[in-house]
């Protein structure tokens, strides 16, 4: 593919307000941005990579540093994936060579991958944990939302009552909740009786990663979605029998091109296959929006949370979130020197 020049640049994303999960408060997001270029076409990446798995900025820029050379060299996507670990660092390189490679053939991403022409896909709309009348108020203040998303803590009591008081204020929404592995198997029972009583349709990750057996054969009334415990195409074979949805997030897989394989894998599977995001801008949504376009659940609120977005951005408009070619996907000229 001849020799590719390789920036990086390290972005600190502020929050518009604190976001809080089961064992986390975030304040921020800490991405990379690696732009490729020809010398004649560039394309970009953003990764925040996996925060529980110390899957942080320093350790990206040790991977990309360990990668250069053969990056620099010409290196295909396809060989990228022998060449550098699932992780926020190779994300942000495969998706960038995507972004090269469609500047260079001069047509979309999409068309790329063999899609048909994308369109607008709804999105969940995420509420971080706080009290239940708070969470309430936020839910009525996200008007255009169509499906919300909840993040639990692991207090059974305090997040069942965090999804009453969400229901009670928007009976109009889909409702999914996240567990982010605060949960102890023998709290499935009532955690999702309690769960089908105000019409929840999906919990995702309720038990930590590792403890994935103890979900073989459990018969839920709501579908489960596996997301910390299913980071990769090898991990998908081991959701049968354990998870209904596999969440499927670059920033874990190690990119748009793991991640359609996943894709693929999980329906052949017979799972139902959901995008997710570690947060970031517009920038990282825009690969996202392209796998999204195969999946039956999307996640795709990250840049929502932000005090300042990427320019240009996605749109969110009623409920729905749209990536059009000049937030990513087609590359760009490089400036002649």
């Amino acid at each position: 593919m001849g020799r590719f020049t390789v920036e990086v640049a390290n972005a600190k994303l502020r929050l518009a307000k604190p976001f809080r999960i089961s064992g986390y408060l975030f304040e921020h997001f800490d991405t990379l941005v690696v732009t490729i270029g020809d010398g004649q076409f560039q394309g970009r990446g953003e990764a925040g990579g996996v925060y529980y798995l110390g899957d942080d900025v320093p350790h990206m820029l040790a991977a990309l540093d360990t990668a250069r050379a053969s990056i620099e060299a010409g290196i295909g996507r396809e060989d990228l994936r022998v060449l550098m670990p699932a992780g926020g660092a190779r994300n942000a390189v495969d998706c960038a060579l995507w972004d090269l490679e469609a500047a260079r053939a001069g047509v979309p991403v999409w068309q790329l991958a063999g899609q048909r022409p994308p369109k607008p896909l709804r999105t969940t709309f995420t509420l971080g944990a706080d009290e239940p009348d708070v969470m309430a108020e936020a839910a009525r203040r996200c008007a255009q939302a169509r499906a919300i998303k909840i993040k639990l803590t692991g207090d059974l009591a305090l997040d069942l009552a965090r999804v009453r008081a969400i229901r009670a204020a928007r009976t109009d929404v889909w409702l999914g909740v996240d567990g982010n592995q605060g949960f102890a198997s023998g709290e499935l029972d009532v955690l999702i009786a309690g769960l089908t009583a105000q019409n929840v349709a999906l919990l995702e990750q309720p038990l930590k990663r590792g403890d994935e057996a103890a979900l073989e054969g459990y018969r839920s009334a709501i579908p489960i979605a596996g997301d910390e415990s299913l980071l990769t195409l090898a991990d998908v074979a081991g959701a049968v029998g354990r998870f209904d949805v596999v969440n499927i997030k670059l920033d874990k897989c190690g990119g748009l091109t793991e991640g359609l394989l996943m894709a693929a894998e999980a329906r052949r599977l017979g799972l139902a296959v959901m995008v997710g995001n570690m947060g970031g801008s517009s920038l990282a949504m825009g690969p996202g929006f392209v796998l999204g376009q195969q999946c039956d659940i999307v996640d795709l609120d990250g840049p929502t949370f932000l005090a300042n977005d990427h320019t240009p951005s996605v749109d969110y408009v009623d409920g729905n979130v749209w990536s059009g070619p000049a937030v990513w996907g087609t590359g760009m000229a490089m400036a002649a020197a």
